[in-house]
């Protein structure tokens, strides 16, 4: 049968075994008239009085944004929020690219991200986690480092987050409180929150939010300067708005991710020899760094020993800034790398993603398809494909003709898990 992936901006339709599982949850139609839905979520928030009630003309409004990796439609928020502040005058905004430790966006992606008429009107700057200067501490984390955030975000009269809720991997649920922590921190606090031992965490995983360290410690560093309000929205396959979460920002992400779990939460009977996945589709699959997260719902399914196969387009390669496919470069195979990691005495910038990616692949074998060079997969120790149905066929000889092959085709916009 012929199932389509979700793949760069087209999809990827591939042909997979008659009895093969697809794991993907049920399709949700998007808002008839999402301006209208989030407006009234603006007007009647979870946990806070009314968004235009709080915030006074005189007021400095900082609004947090995802980066170009996350699809938040900012392009639809940011103006509608502007829009229900109208009595503040524009000069008083300024939007805050929450970066993380990602690359900073041109100008023509911010157009593409927000609109031209934001682009025109109003002041949008990227957080740089590395620069000092842009950045002030204010205070210290019970989990062993100082708290750097954002300067222009800490001095705002109003402070805003946007973004939207799906399942990660690693904090349990994305939104809400991420937005500030990683996305406008400084390098500092972002390695703590990404060291060995909090990403090794068996509670830091895909859909938990009970007792994860990860998720304790975004929220931990929020509570240091927390934003005034909270503007997430939840979204379906085809990237359109299905559900808005507005207000208090713990109450409010709390609802969104509660919505979300029980629409992307989906029980397999068993594990599966083959699991093919892809990367959610752009923007979310422009680099191998972000398809580890692909890997990784496939990942809570997969027998050990067996093997994943994932799609991600990479059209922005592994990507060519930060330290993740040097670090692959550093050992000879997924154990050894772990093991390198793991060392206290071992730090360096983007070691999180190549430990989730080493974890994955002490468990099972990983095929990528992608546009990727050949050479540039196996330097990362993965294993290109350019075929998906050729491959299936040749792990036939591997696992026998009952192989058992499960699909997602969302990615990791689905939680797959077995009871055991």
């Amino acid at each position: 049968m012929e199932t389509t992936l979700l793949y760069g901006k087209q999809g990827l339709t591939i042909t997979v075994p008659d009895e093969a599982t697809i794991v993907e949850p049920k399709d949700i139609p998007k808002l008839e008239d999402d301006e209208a839905a989030v407006l009234s979520a603006l007007r009647n928030p979870i946990g806070t009085a009314p968004l235009r009630e709080m915030v006074k003309e005189t007021d400095k409004v900082a609004i947090v944004i995802s980066d170009i990796t996350r699809p938040t439609p900012n392009e639809k928020l940011v103006p509608w929020l502007i829009k229900e502040l109208s009595h503040v005058p524009l000069e008083n905004f300024v939007v805050i690219n929450g970066t993380g430790t990602h690359r900073d966006q041109t100008e023509e992606e911010f157009v593409q991200m927000l609109g031209q008429w934001v682009v025109d009107n109003i002041r949008i700057i990227n957080n740089h986690c590395h620069d000092k200067e842009s950045l002030k501490k204010v205070g210290e984390s019970r989990f062993g480092c100082d708290v750097y955030l954002n300067k222009e975000y800490v001095e705002a009269d109003f402070k805003i987050v946007t973004g939207f809720i799906e399942p990660h991997f690693f904090a349990g649920f994305s939104g809400g409180p991420k937005g500030i922590m990683p996305g406008i921190a400084g390098i500092e606090t972002i390695m703590t929150f990404h060291n060995a031992r909090m990403i090794g965490d068996p509670l830091s995983t895909w859909g938990n939010m009970t007792n994860n360290p990860v998720q304790d410690m975004t929220r931990e560093v929020n509570s240091f300067c927390k934003p005034d309000f909270m503007l997430n929205v939840t979204l379906n396959k085809e990237k359109e708005i299905t559900n808005v979460f507005a207000g208090e920002l713990y109450e409010a992400h709390d609802a969104g991710c509660a919505y979300v779990k029980e629409h992307t939460m989906i029980e397999c009977p068993e594990r599966f020899d083959v699991v093919i996945t892809s990367n959610s589709g752009y923007p979310l699959d422009q680099n191998l760094y972000q398809a580890v997260k692909g890997m990784s719902a496939a990942h809570k399914i997969v027998k050990k020993g067996g093997t994943i196969i994932c799609a991600s387009e990479c059209a922005d390669g592994l990507p060519n800034h930060g330290n993740f496919g040097e670090i692959l470069k550093m050992r000879k195979s997924p154990q050894e790398i772990l093991d390198m990691i793991n060392d206290p005495e071992f730090k360096m910038f983007d070691q999180w993603q190549v430990q989730k990616q080493a974890v994955i692949q002490v468990w099972a074998d990983v095929y990528v398809y992608s546009t990727l060079s050949e050479q540039d997969v196996a330097d990362a120790m993965l294993t290109p494909t350019n075929s998906i149905e050729q491959t299936l066929e040749q792990l036939k000889q591997k696992y026998g003709e009952q192989m058992t092959v499960a699909v997602l085709p969302l990615g990791p916009l689905t939680i797959p898990y077995v009871n055991e």
